[in-house]
């Protein structure tokens, strides 16, 4: 029964309760309780020292908004329930004077979405039970310390009050004292602190704070809930395409606490390194502090381990040295969870008064050259399988492994270092805010986003940037977490350098460098580097090798390249591709050295002098051919026909203008008035693709005679059989390839008796009309293979323009019309009928019709689903992207086996 079915009686099951060694729920159950609820649940099986608590259903979620954000009539009840569980586990009382029990509520979907919702803890203190907590602990320091952390959360959280404003209260009053960091205050500064903190809530809501703890957890979680719809948590779902109807579910579990004193601790763990992925227990930790406090920043911690040290985490003693027995008790519990998960897990703890306890756990966000090295080495050792070691990638992080690092052998001025929290290494101008960096990345500009430290609020700068540098926080800040899930190169806690945000200055030692100056960064080093650092690319051997060759093995689907320059095509074989699907062979009129001899051919009045003009521009096309034919050495190379209208290839400057009118012999106002017969109203749906062939049959008769003499030229020194696919755009009728058909086998026959030599080739058709998916049988009579042009099938289908979609399409996506743009994600339901229809159709009339994609969807790994589903022969995209299509096809072909990437 759903959510939005259900009527909120007691039938229906809203809470989960876990501890003690018992839960309701398991690991299996991330749809319901989300990944922290059912991994909480899954660890108190397991009997790990868990905190009791219980997780509310992320279908409370859903009812939460379907029923204008009011609750299933039982849940008071259950929670109720749940909590007196807590109370006889701990022997404490939520609201209790004397022993009061404290709780944490925190979000948890059922994908990983760090820092993008609401955490409240300490909840349950007041003026009343803060005194309880100071009997409990023997410490009032303590216990008005964390009354000041709950007054903050909450008055962010929960009451919309800007944390900035307590901040402020608080830095005033430390001047006022004359300290500077917060551990040099005592219980009387905290009780003072405390007082403030009420008094300007009062006076900013013009009521108290609440003192009432049930009124205080029901705000919580009505917080949580409201958490999934804020602007960072939806922005963070469209980057990492996390469905909005999956919710959250809270968390309500009983508090313990890092902050009671000096055997007292909070950390982040991780099984093995999230930025390498080598085996080795990486983590951080602070004394005498809440888990905030390691994720904010707003204090560089110190490493778990002695050897981490060396990593950049400063002097001080590492865990290992501190707490031995603490420190023996979380690595072997390190060992037992990653055994069990059968992945790295990324641990959250607290350490109170020397007695461990793990807050949750879940498979760790990583770089992408992590999860390759950890999916190849959990393979090697026997962990997984090499199929479900294909599953823990998501294909388009493969885009990290594939852009340059630096070049070990240039010159560099290092101006600063500080933690190496994602690699890669990139340089950009500096800017200061996240509405900088993204207005920056919109007019094309390569940012580098410095900020003290990161909150959530910034998320959309750290997309746009091309890399983030932070003045504080650890390998486990914000900043360092979400760099590494986006893959953007990041330097953290590096805290030689000072930001002054206001002033618009990064001071650097004698550097003064201000917003615009250009500086690099080295994700893998922690280097900050002066001006513009040479780069290197990168290499692809060893696991990455590993992995592209299982990859390989599994999948069905060819992989092809789009590719018209020699540059472009061997980028695209170094990367796997098994040919080029599409070659545009307008993109090579474009060159300096023939673009005259094109303009000549188009203002050209007469077949002979087309004819002309295209002689001087058949041996450079047939140079073109010969050095793609030589590069995919026996690989079939598809190639487009002259697709574009001829406009675009007019002259607009008028000493360009002179310079064909030259070339041609005519007045300039013949190109003027060659210009304006040419003009289109609708240019996409004009005289362009076969059209152009029909018209100007000269046009196609050059490019082909140039395809075959290209081939049989390489055949000739190589002795290698080429496989030239020739492809006719645009096709709407049976007609149309016929006449074209007849054409290119006319020249062939024709080149054929001239060289000597039998050239092997296929005629074919890009499918990029409706009609022509309709109508795929009678195409199929006399076309040899379909590639299906998606972008402008998109375009037909939809009757949308991709150059113009992007001023309405976002507005589309939020209110739930499209899920994803159909010029990124192919749309299955229409497009996809399409592309359906015409497989069937003109496989029935011709069985072994060769049929592939070479729009940009190709490149897409939910469209080469698509395309394994309904058989197709190969998929084409940009060089960079080949891999991933590599990896993409071979999960294709396993999907719904191994592991799901949604708990990644």
């Amino acid at each position: 029964m759903s959510c939005g079915e259900d009527t909120g009686t007691h039938t229906h099951k809203w809470v989960y309760a876990f501890g003690d060694g018992r839960a309701d729920g398991h690991a299996g159950m991330k749809e319901l309780l989300g990944g922290k609820g059912a991994n909480l649940a899954e660890m108190s099986r397991l009997g790990l020292p868990v905190p009791p608590g219980f997780t509310i259903s992320t279908e409370v979620c859903t009812w939460f908004y379907r029923h204008d954000r009011r609750y299933p009539d039982t849940l008071v009840a259950e929670v109720e329930a749940a909590l007196g569980a807590i109370e006889q586990s701990l022997g404490a009382r939520f609201g209790d004077r004397d022993l009061p029990l404290l709780v944490s509520v925190r979000s948890g979907a059922r994908a990983s979405m760090p820092g993008m919702m609401d955490t409240v803890l300490n909840l349950g203190i007041n003026d009343a039970t803060v005194e309880g907590l100071i009997r409990r602990s023997g410490d009032p320091r303590f216990a008005y310390d964390s009354y000041r952390r709950f007054l903050q959360m909450y008055g962010n959280v929960v009451l919309n009050l800007d944390h900035h404003l307590f901040e402020d209260i608080l830095e005033a009053y430390k001047h006022g004292r004359g300290v500077t960091l917060d551990t040099e205050l005592g219980v009387d500064d905290w009780h003072a602190v405390v007082g403030r903190y009420q008094s300007m809530i009062t006076d900013r809501l013009g009521t108290p704070f609440p003192q009432d703890p049930r009124a205080q957890l029901w705000g919580a979680i009505g917080a949580v809930f409201g958490s999934w719809m804020n602007q960072r948590a939806i922005t963070y779902r469209r980057l990492h395409d996390i469905p909005e109807d999956w919710g959250t579910a809270v968390t309500v579990q009983a508090m313990v606490f890092g902050n009671m004193g000096e055997d007292c601790a909070t950390g982040v763990a991780f099984t093995r390194s999230p930025a390498t992925g080598e085996n080795v227990f990486y983590g951080e930790y602070l004394v005498n502090a809440q888990g905030e406090d390691v994720v904010a920043g707003i204090r560089t911690p110190q490493s778990l381990t002695v050897a981490g040290k060396g990593d950049g985490a400063g002097d001080k003693p590492a865990m290992e040295e501190t707490m031995p027995a603490v420190y023996r008790e979380l690595a072997e519990i390190r060992c037992r969870l990653e055994r069990h998960y059968r992945d790295m897990q990324d641990i959250e703890f607290t350490v109170q008064q020397g007695r461990l306890f793990i807050l949750q756990t879940r498979n760790g966000k990583r770089t992408a050259a992590a999860a390759l090295k950890i999916a190849v080495d959990l393979a090697a050792e026997g962990v997984v399988t090499q199929e479900e070691a294909l599953g823990r990638l998501e294909p388009t992080a493969l885009d990290q492994l594939l852009h340059p690092t630096l070049d070990p052998k240039a010159t560099k001025t290092v101006i600063g270092r500080g933690l190496p929290a994602s690699p890669g290494a990139s340089a950009g101008r500096i800017v200061f805010t996240a509405d900088v960096a993204e207005k920056s990345a919109e007019r094309g500009e390569q940012v580098i986003l410095c900020r003290v430290e990161t909150s959530p609020e910034d998320i959309h700068g750290m997309h746009a940037a091309a890399g983030i540098l932070t003045t504080r926080g650890g390998m486990t800040s914000h900043a360092a977490v979400v760099a590494r899930g986006m893959g953007r190169t990041c330097v953290v806690g590096a805290s030689g350098l000072r930001i002054d945000h206001r002033a618009g200055v990064l001071m650097a030692g004698a550097h003064h460098l201000a917003e615009g100056d250009v500086i690099t960064l080295d994700g893998s080093s922690g280097e900050v580097m002066l001006g513009e650092v040479p780069t290197i690319a990168p290499a692809l051997t060893g696991d990455f090798a590993t992995l592209m060759g299982w990859a390989d093995h599994a999948r069905r689907l060819v992989v092809r390249t789009n590719a018209e320059t020699p540059q472009d095509a061997a980028t695209a074989r170094k990367f796997g591709a098994e040919g080029i699907g599409l070659c545009r062979t307008e993109h090579m009129f474009f060159d300096a050295d023939r673009i005259v001899a094109v303009r000549e051919m188009i203002i050209a009045d007469t077949p002979e002098e087309r004819r002309a003009a295209l002689a001087k521009i058949a041996p450079m096309q047939t140079r073109d051919f010969a050095d793609l034919f030589r590069i995919m050495a026996g690989f079939p190379v598809t190639i487009r026909l002259l697709d574009p209208p001829l406009h675009e290839f007019l002259p607009h400057s008028e000493a360009e203008i002179a310079e064909v009118a030259d070339a041609a012999g005519v007045d300039p106002q013949c190109v003027h008035q060659r210009a304006i017969q040419l003009a289109e109203a609708n240019p996409m749906l004009g005289h362009r693709g076969c059209r152009l062939g029909i018209t100007f049959p000269e046009i196609y008769e050059t490019q082909a005679r140039a395809i075959f003499r290209a081939a049989a030229e390489v055949d000739r020194e190589t002795g290698a059989t080429v496989m030239p696919e020739i492809m006719i755009p645009l096709a709407a009728t049976r007609r149309e390839l016929e006449v074209l058909k007849a054409l290119i086998d006319r020249v062939a026959a024709e080149e054929r008796e001239a060289t000597g030599r039998t050239v092997p080739y296929l005629v074919g058709t890009m499918i990029e009309l409706p009609r022509a998916a309709l109508r795929a049988a009678e195409l199929a009579e006399v076309a040899e293979f379909f590639s299906f042009g998606t972008n402008d099938l998109t375009q037909t289908t939809f009757g949308i323009s991709r150059d113009d979609s992007a001023s309405f399409l976002p507005d589309y996506q939020r209110l739930g019309i499209v899920a994803r743009d159909p010029f990124v994600t192919l749309d299955t339901d229409g497009v996809g009928e399409l592309l359906s229809i015409a497989v069937a159709r003109g496989r029935a009339v011709r069985p072994d019709l060769k049929i592939g994609i070479c729009g940009e969807h190709g490149g897409d790994p939910a469209s080469i689903r698509f395309c394994e589903s309904i058989g197709l022969d190969y998929v084409s995209c940009s060089p960079f992207r080949v891999p991933i299509a590599r990896l993409a096809a071979a999960q294709a072909v396993q999907d719904g086996t191994g592991d799901r990437r949604e708990d990644r």
